[in-house]
This record gives C-alpha cells, structure tokens and sequence, in this order.
C-alpha cells in the first residue's frame, strides 16, 4: 500500500479538505484566516468526508486537524448563526461534532493552537487526541450567552471529570497543552513542529491493525462507558464473539502460526 493516493469524493468546497495515503485520510479544516471556524456548508462537508471514509476500504484511520499555525479550530463561525430562521432550525442543523462522533474508523485529532468552543468539541468528539505544545483549550460559550451544544459537558465531564469540566464550562477561559494533559483531555503532547508527523505516524500504526477489530473496539469503549458493568461485559463478550469469527480473525491467527504479518482485509 506504500504511496497509493486514492481520489477523496468532491466536498463542494476548499474550506475542508481530505486527502488519503496509505489509508490513513487526513481530514482538515481549512480557514486559516478565520481560524477554522466552522460554516453550515463546512459542516455538510464534513458528514460527506466522515461518510466516505466510512464506507471505503481504503481508509482505515483519520486524522482531524486545522490548517494554519494559530488555531485548530474555534467552532462554529459566529458570523453565520444569524443564518437560521429560527432556533428550531438551529437546533435540527447538521452539527460537524456529531459527523465526527458517528464516524465508525477510529479517529485522532491533532490540535495546533486554539481549539475552542465548537472546535473543543471536535477535538472531544474524536478518539484519540494530540496536541501541541502551544494548544490553548476553552468553552467560552459562556461568555457570548449560550453553552455549548455539541457534547461540550458530556464528552469534558468523562474526559477531565466535574472539577475541571464546571472551570472550563462556567469560567470559558481557556487552559494551555500542558494543563490539558494533566486534566486528560489530551493523550500526549509534542513539539508543535512534529504534531503533523506524530499524528500520522500514530494512525499509520491504526491503519495496519484488523479494521474490523478497530471499529469493533470503538463501538465497545462507547458500551463500556454507557452501560452498567455487568451488561458492558456481556456486551464485550459478544463483540468479541463477532470478531473472532470475521475472516480477519483467522489470517491473524494463521499469520502468527506461520510468523508473518497479517494482511487483513476487513472480513
């Protein structure tokens, strides 16, 4: 698979970008000017990429990240919330956070700079997250009239625990990388010139495992944290029942007999 460069589907716009080599799909939000806010039609852009990537077999890990030096992304562009007719409209709108979160590959967020508000969210909403070293984190919702709407309390409360979601959410001011890591909203933190590399080299690793496995192994750390233990752990059982019988399964124990690489096929 060395160097394939598979052609991503039209996004009908420049403002978000895919591209993908060696199955690994590099998702990014691409208005650096604006510092990556998020517009209605970046968002319909978004559900397409996620959805693409979800359905060939040519990707198997995702990398979301934002264009530019300053800024991951500060969430929805405020500019164009006037946009919705009324707040129904903006409450059933297609919402970027939830594009991510429904995506079925494992997804890693490498965060440059601000990640704020909507942009926070993304950045919660993926599986995996690293940051650099000059990231800055907040929730500064608060400081506009609203909260956030995109998994905001939900997705801080289980990452970085009460204390510190109730400080984000009711203070919206923001934390640097290194207190984002100590809160466990980020895995690791890296040198902001290697971010790129990092991520990539980490959903390069991603990419070679048995994808059926991966995506079986996201759908159970969301059971794990949903359903009481008892149900969580027969509800393992099964997803791992389901996998041991996938094809994939078997070249990996036929591999490890015959000590060679598995080559899995998503079966």
């Amino acid at each position: 698979m060395t160097g394939t460069r598979p052609t991503p589907p039209d996004l009908g716009t420049g403002h978000v970008l895919l591209d993908v080599t060696d199955r690994v799909a590099t998702l990014t939000l691409n208005r650096p000017e604006k510092l990556n806010a998020v517009t209605p039609e970046m968002s319909r852009a978004l559900v397409r990429a996620v959805e693409w990537c979800d359905a060939t077999d040519e990707v198997r890990a995702v990398v979301v990240t934002g264009a530019g030096e300053r800024a991951f992304s500060v969430g929805s562009d405020i500019g164009e919330l006037d946009r919705y007719a009324t707040a129904w409209d903006f409450r059933n709108r297609v919402d970027y956070c939830d594009a991510i979160r429904a995506a079925r590959t494992p997804t890693i967020a490498a965060v440059g700079g601000y990640a704020l508000g909507g942009g926070l969210e993304t950045a919660l909403s993926c599986d995996i997250r690293i940051a650099g070293d000059t990231a800055s984190f907040g929730a500064p919702e608060i400081t506009l009239g609203w909260i956030g709407g995109g998994g905001m309390a939900a997705f801080l409360n289980r990452a970085a625990g009460p204390g510190n979601a109730a400080y984000l959410l009711l203070t919206g001011e923001r934390i640097d990388a290194a207190r984002a890591l100590a809160w466990h909203l980020v895995t690791e933190v890296v040198d902001r010139a290697e971010l790129p590399a990092r991520a990539r080299a980490l959903a390069a690793v991603i990419a070679s495992r048995a994808p059926l496995a991966a995506e079986t192994a996201k759908i159970n750390l969301r059971a794990a944290g949903n359903l009481p233990e008892d149900q969580a752990l027969a509800y393992e059982r099964d997803l791992q029942t389901i996998c041991f019988a996938s094809e994939d399964a078997a070249e990996g124990r036929r591999a490890f007999a015959e000590k060679r690489t598995p080559v899995f096929r998503k079966r």
